[in-house]
């Protein structure tokens, strides 16, 4: 079994934890890369053989021969659950920054994420809030949740839509589109 001590971040540059799938509650639930059951509850995946079972490495990005032919067929024109389009960005700043750094980064937008769950999330608002998290500057993310904070709404509902016009907008100023590419 491949185990890895950051199941958050993918070998891949992919991040698992702000993935709506590592965030379900029952057999569906993604134990992020290399977690535990993995291997079972995925199919083989290339950059985890190669990566953390091969090369016992956290991240590509630490291997001398990345970018290797692996990422040459890595598409980006669509999305899955998670944003593929940030795995190139993920890489690179750990290559230049470092794993620590990028993984401290990482572990402030799986706060808001986590906090945007508790207190906004009407049941429908996961993968949105994942996006979010995933896409917007760390700076953007601590603005949404500072003007949510005096949200006057009683009801999730209210407050999940209050919330996702705030972070639309703030995509807005940043150029981001909160969607994923199907």
């Amino acid at each position: 079994m491949m185990i890895k001590t950051a199941n958050t971040l993918g070998c891949c540059g992919i991040d698992c934890g702000l993935c709506p799938r590592f965030y379900t509650v029952g057999s569906s639930r993604c134990p992020g890369c290399c977690g535990k059951d993995f291997d079972i509850l995925h199919p083989p995946c290339s950059f985890a053989t190669c990566c953390a079972k091969n090369k016992k490495l956290e991240v590509c990005a630490e291997c001398g021969e990345y970018p290797c032919k692996k990422f040459e067929n890595e598409k980006i024109e669509k999305d899955s659950f998670v944003t593929h389009g940030r795995i190139f960005y993920n890489q690179s700043y750990i290559k230049s920054n470092g794993l620590k750094a990028f993984l401290e980064q990482q572990k402030s937008r799986i706060s808001f994420l986590e906090r945007m769950l508790r207190q906004y999330d009407d049941g429908r608002c996961k993968s949105f809030f994942c996006l979010s998290c995933a896409l917007l500057s760390l700076e953007s993310l601590e603005k949404a949740l500072e003007r949510a904070k005096d949200i006057p709404a009683d009801d999730k509902k209210s407050r999940a839509k209050i919330m996702k016009e705030i972070l639309n907008q703030l995509a807005a100023e940043e150029n981001a589109e909160l969607k994923l590419r199907k």
